[in-house]
């Protein structure tokens, strides 16, 4: 029997259970304003944020590869291919590009077109420095850490900071080879 074909984000996304995107929106908006209220520095509620979204990535890897069909990447940059047609699709329903390579290809920018995080969300001036959506860098993090890739990934471009997209900078560290818990008697 052959394998499966890979699924694409679209066809997973229509197959996949999923809560009211208004109800999501607006839990999420919850949690960042009562880790505003707990933790009062801004740079700390960033850190939660990335924590949770690490959290969450490793678990999530699990999910996504079973359910897409995709098979192992072959570098990074199909990797970051993966994470912005199927990965962002498959989960929150909107499509990235990936742009801004590096020469050395361990470097790029996952631009998202749309964000369902931020809907009915507007930043007060108290809230300067907040990366709103710090969660998704966290996901990303996590879910690459998992399939042995250490990686740093940090908000470039943020439309509630008034810029023009949303943009995620992903960067390889190092990847780390896969270790099997057992050797192989010969």
């Amino acid at each position: 029997m052959a394998p499966a074909a890979p699924r694409t984000g679209e066809a997973i996304f229509a197959s996949v259970e999923r809560v009211n995107a208004e109800l999501f929106t607006l839990t999420y908006g919850a949690i960042v304003r009562q880790l505003l209220t707990d933790l009062e520095e801004v740079e700390e509620v960033n850190k939660q944020l990335d924590q949770m979204g690490y959290n969450i990535g490793i678990r999530l890897i699990d999910e996504f590869l079973a359910k897409s069909n995709v098979s192992r990447c072959v570098d990074f940059k199909e990797t970051a291919e993966v994470i912005a047609k199927v990965g962002f699709k498959m989960f929150l329903g909107v499509t990235a590009s990936v742009t801004n390579w590096d020469a050395e290809g361990t470097c790029c920018s996952i631009v998202l077109e749309d964000n369902p995080l931020v809907d009915f969300v507007e930043l007060p001036d108290t809230c300067q420095g907040l990366y709103y959506c710090n969660i998704l860098s966290g996901v990303v993090r996590g879910a690459l850490e998992m399939v042995s890739m250490k990686t740093e990934v940090t908000w470039i471009r943020d439309m509630l900071r008034g810029d023009d997209a949303y943009e995620l900078q992903v960067k390889l560290l190092k990847q780390v080879p896969e270790e099997y818990p057992y050797k192989d008697d010969e």
